[in-house]
C-alpha cells in the first residue's frame, strides 16, 4: 500500500527504537552497495537525507548542522547562518558552532559579528585542536581583507596549537612564496604534503614553485600527485600538459 521507506531513514528508525543490530546490518548493506556514499564529497546527497530526518525530528542537531554546512560550501552563507542560529536558539553553545558562525558572518558580509563569534569560539575551545581551527579560519579572514601580516600570525598560531595542521602549513607556504622566500615555502609544502597526502593543494603549489624556478622534474612529480588527489583540477591538468610539451622538445 505505502511507499517503501528510504534505507537510511529505516536505519535511523531502527536506531531510535534501539534495534542496533538491525541498524548496523542495514548500514553495512548500504555501504557494500555504494561504498563511496560515506565520503565527504557526497554532501548534497547527505543534506537531502538530513532534510528527511528533520521531517521526523526537527530538533536533530547533526541534521541541522549538516544542512547549514552544505549551504555554506554551496556559496550560500546567509542561508547557512539561519541553520547555525537555530542551533543557538536550541541551546547549543560550543566553540565549533561559533567558529562556523564567524566564517558565515564574514562571507555574508556581516562584519560586526565576525570577530565576536571568533572570540567566543576561542574562549569555548575544548582543546588545542579546536583553537587551531579558529586561528586558521581567522587567517582566512585576514587574507580576505588583505592583511597578510595578520594572516601570517594567525596561521602561525594555528600551528602553535596544532603542529599537524596541514592546511595551515600550506597557506603559510603561499604567503612565504609571495614574499619571495622560496626555500621556506618549499619546506612548508613538503611538511603539509607529508601530513596530508590526500590534499591536492600542497602538491600543486609545490609543482608551481618548482616550475617557476626551473626544477621541471620535481614539478612534474608533484603535479602527478596533485592529479591523483584531485583528477578534475584544471590548473593541475594544464601544468602537466605544459610540462609534457616541454619534455617532448628536449
Amino acid at each position: 500500500m505505502g511507499s517503501e521507506m528510504e534505507p537510511l531513514l529505516l536505519a535511523w528508525s531502527y536506531f531510535r527504537r534501539r534495534k542496533f543490530q538491525l541498524c548496523a546490518d542495514l548500514c553495512t548493506q548500504m555501504l557494500e552497495k555504494s561504498p563511496y556514499d560515506q565520503e565527504m564529497n557526497n554532501m548534497s546527497s547527505a543534506a537531502e537525507y538530513y532534510k528527511e530526518v528533520l521531517k521526523q525530528d526537527n530538533t536533530h542537531v547533526e541534521a541541522i548542522a549538516c544542512i547549514g554546512s552544505n549551504h555554506f560550501y554551496s556559496d550560500q552563507p546567509e542561508i547557512a547562518l539561519r541553520f547555525y542560529r537555530r542551533l543557538l536558539q536550541m541551546g547549543i553553545y560550543n566553540g565549533q558552532l561559533f567558529n562556523n558562525l564567524g566564517l558565515c558572518c564574514f562571507y555574508a558580509q556581516q562584519y560586526d559579528m565576525t570577530l565576536t563569534s571568533f572570540e567566543r569560539a576561542l574562549s569555548l575551545a575544548k582543546n588545542e585542536e579546536e583553537a587551531a581551527d579558529v586561528w586558521y579560519n581567522l587567517g582566512h579572514v585576514a587574507v580576505g581583507i588583505g592583511d597578510t601580516n595578520l594572516a601570517h600570525q594567525c596561521f602561525r598560531l594555528a600551528l602553535v596549537n596544532n603542529n599537524n595542521h596541514a592546511e595551515a602549513y600550506n597557506n603559510l607556504a603561499v604567503l612565504e612564496m609571495r614574499k619571495g622566500h622560496v626555500e621556506q615555502a618549499k619546506a612548508l609544502l613538503q611538511t603539509a604534503s607529508s601530513l596530508a597526502p590526500h590534499m591536492y593543494e600542497p602538491h600543486f603549489n609545490f609543482a608551481t614553485i618548482s616550475d617557476k624556478i626551473g626544477d621541471l622534474q620535481r614539478s612534474y612529480v608533484a603535479a602527478q600527485k596533485s592529479e591523483a588527489a584531485f583528477p578534475d583540477h584544471v590548473d593541475t591538468q594544464h601544468l602537466i600538459k605544459q610540462l609534457r610539451q616541454h619534455f617532448a622538445m628536449l
